[in-house]
């Protein structure tokens, strides 16, 4: 896949398993001399400062090694904040145009602890070129969770950041009997599918742990000037009974939603938006504050429905900071 290719839209549907939002950190490497391997990890792009220096060279943001004059290749070993299923990579080397690696290998393993010189390692992606000053992607084709990776980098040189989007996979075994969880939240393996719009900020963030830290921490919408609604489509971490809902509008104080809705379903079917979805209502038409957590009790007839997505619906446009969908799951490892 190119790095230009607008087929690649993991980062829109799928959380970066790697991302210090999650607790992912590089954990060691044979040799970080220009730059720290715990830049690899970082939430906000890239920067470029012309003229910072510091007493080992130029200052860059990113992990970049020393120039390697001996056979071999430079690696630093990462684990994931979250365990989960790799779906695509984006080794980003923007900044680094004569200092980039010529290739990259990346492997993975899967354990509690932390890896160690006896730890197996198998490879997801074989040895690859990338690009200098890019965003290389790379689409894998394996569904086995992994918890720690280790990067190759050939033989030397930068990368700005490494992007792992996949999908966490939660433990429901370690549940107590009658306890509920957020069904919808990204650290349990809840992922956004499809909204209206989000051109202020991405649709994942709305099931990101923790409160917001600013208007820029959600999910919000350009200002609608025809008729209609904004909307957000979440597929559950895994089906189950839904029972209390809460929608944060944290920070959001003069561009709050003045209404919303919530509906679910129970479906195998892949295209959510398509027009014979038959959504049922849990939560009815309910005016919203600003900057304010809103608890709702869910509106369900049948104690024991099962559903596997909710819709969110925002009338008529708006931000919404957090969506919080408790209820109780399958008690299955998915």
């Amino acid at each position: 896949m190119q790095p230009s290719d607008p087929s690649f839209t993991w980062p829109l549907t799928h959380v970066d398993l790697l991302s210090e939002r999650y607790g992912g950190r590089a954990l060691f490497c044979n040799d970080e001399f220009f730059a720290e391997a715990s830049n690899l990890v970082k939430r906000a792009e890239p920067i470029f400062i012309e003229d910072r220096y510091t007493d080992r060279g130029k200052w860059m943001d990113g992990w970049e090694s020393r120039r390697r004059r001996t056979p071999g290749y430079d690696w630093c070993v990462l684990r994931l904040g979250l365990t989960g299923v790799i779906r695509a990579l984006d080794v980003n080397t923007t900044f680094f145009r004569g200092n980039a690696p010529e290739k990259i290998t990346l492997e993975a393993c899967l354990g509690a602890a932390d890896p160690t010189a006896e730890t197996t390692w198998t490879t997801l992606l074989e040895t690859v070129p990338v690009a200098p000053h890019s965003h290389n992607y790379f689409v894998l084709q394996d569904d086995r969770p992994w918890s720690h990776l280790r990067l190759k980098i050939h033989p030397d040189g930068g990368v700005a950041r490494l992007r792992v989007y996949g999908e966490p996979r939660a433990d429901w075994s370690a549940l107590l009997p009658g306890e509920m969880v957020d069904l919808a939240a990204s650290t349990n393996g809840g992922r956004a599918l499809a909204c209206s719009d989000m051109f202020f900020s991405p649709m994942n963030n709305l099931i990101a742990p923790g409160r917001g830290v600013n208007m820029g921490d959600g999910w919000e919408t350009k200002r609608r000037r025809g008729p209609g609604h904004d909307w957000l489509i979440v597929k559950l971490a895994s089906a189950g009974q839904i029972q209390r809902v809460l929608i944060d509008t944290c920070h959001f104080k003069g561009n709050f939603p003045e209404f919303f809705t919530l509906e679910a379903v129970n479906t195998a079917q892949e295209d959510l938006t398509a027009a014979d979805i038959a959504w049922q209502p849990l939560i009815p038409r309910t005016r919203l504050l600003a900057h304010t957590e809103h608890v709702f009790q869910t509106e369900i007839a049948d104690t024991h429905s099962r559903f596997t997505h909710v819709r969110l619906n925002i009338y008529p446009d708006g931000g919404v900071s957090r969506m919080r969908v408790w209820g109780y799951p399958e008690l299955v490892n998915k």
